[in-house]
C-alpha cells in the first residue's frame, strides 16, 4: 500500500501479527531486500517494510536526509498505530535506524544492524556526490555494474549469480533522481552517536564487506558494551541476500 507521510507517498508493506518489527533498507535497495526474512518473521511478528522516500515505490521529494528518513519512519509507525518496534536496518539504513533511536528513543525497543556503515569520510562524501551526478546524467545503468562488483563478495558473484542479478535489478529499478538524492543524503550524514547501552543490539556483517566492514560493527559493539556481533565468512555488503538463511536465523534468535 501507499501511505502519505510528511507530504510524500511512501510504499509500505505489512505482514503477520504480533510485536512490530520495522525493516529499513539501504541505499539502492527497497523493501524487497528483506523478502526472505520478512516471510519467516511474519509467522511471529507484525513485519513492517517501508520504501524510503526517493527509493523503490515511494515518491521523490526535496530535503531527503538521514534525519528525514528517521522522522518518516516514526510517522509510519504512528499511521499504523504502532507504539514501538524492533528495528532491522541495512547499510545507509543503519544510520537512519541509529538516528531514529537517538531522536525518538521510546519508539525503538531493539536494534539489529546489517552491514552497519559509519559516517562517511571526506572521500566517501565526494564519491556519493559524484555518483549522484552520474545518476542524473546517465541513469542507473551507469552505476549498477559498480554496485554489483564492489558490494558483493567474489564468492557471491561466483556461486550465487541470481543474487548478483537481483542486486542489479534493485539498482536498475530505482528512480535516478531519487537515488541521486539519497546518495546526497548519505554524503551529508553525521554520526548519530553510540547506541544506548540499554537497547538490545545485534550486528551482522560479512568478512568481505568493503562498504560496512567488520571494524565498524566491532566499534559500535564496543561503544555499546553488550552487543552481539556476527561476522559471516565469504559475505559482502548485501547481507540479507548473500547469506539469507544465516541472516534469518540471526534475526529470529535475536528478536
Amino acid at each position: 500500500m501507499r501511505v502519505k507521510i510528511n507530504g510524500t507517498e511512501l510504499g509500505v508493506e505489512t505482514d503477520g501479527d504480533g510485536p512490530a518489527v520495522l525493516m529499513v533498507h539501504g541505499l539502492g535497495g527497497t523493501s524487497n531486500f528483506y523478502q526472505v526474512q520478512a516471510d519467516a518473521l511474519a509467522e511471529r511478528f507484525r513485519v513492517i517494510r517501508v520504501d524510503s522516500a526517493g527509493a523503490g515505490r515511494s515518491g521523490v521529494r526535496d530535503g531527503i536526509s538521514i534525519e528525514s528518513h528517521a522522522d518518516d519512519l516514526v510517522a509510519v509507525l504512528d499511521a499504523l498505530g504502532v507504539t514501538s518496534a524492533a528495528v532491522v536496518a541495512h547499510s545507509m539504513g543503519t544510520l537512519v535506524a541509529r538516528t531514529l533511536a537517538a531522536r525518538h528513543p521510546g519508539r525503538v525497543r531493539a536494534l539489529a544492524l546489517l552491514g552497519a556503515v559509519a559516517e562517511p569520510a571526506d572521500a566517501g562524501r565526494q564519491a556519493q556526490r559524484d555518483r549522484a551526478a552520474v545518476l542524473r546524467e546517465q541513469g542507473t545503468a551507469a552505476v549498477a555494474p559498480g554496485v554489483v562488483a564492489n558490494a558483493l563478495s567474489a564468492a557471491t558473484r561466483r556461486d550465487k549469480p541470481e543474487v548478483a542479478a537481483f542486486v542489479r535489478e534493485l539498482v536498475m529499478r530505482q528512480d535516478p533522481e531519487g537515488y541521486a538524492r539519497n546518495c546526497e543524503a548519505l554524503a551529508g550524514a553525521t554520526d548519530p552517536g553510540p547506541v544506548p547501552a540499554d537497547l538490545p543490539l545485534l550486528l551482522v556483517t560479512g568478512t568481505d564487506d568493503k562498504v560496512g566492514p567488520p571494524a565498524v560493527s566491532e566499534a559500535l559493539a564496543a561503544a555499546h558494551g553488550d552487543a552481539t556481533v556476527t561476522i559471516l565468512p565469504g559475505v559482502g555488503h548485501w547481507t540479507a541476500l548473500e547469506a539469507a538463511r544465516d541472516t534469518t536465523d540471526q534475526l529470529s534468535k535475536f528478536l
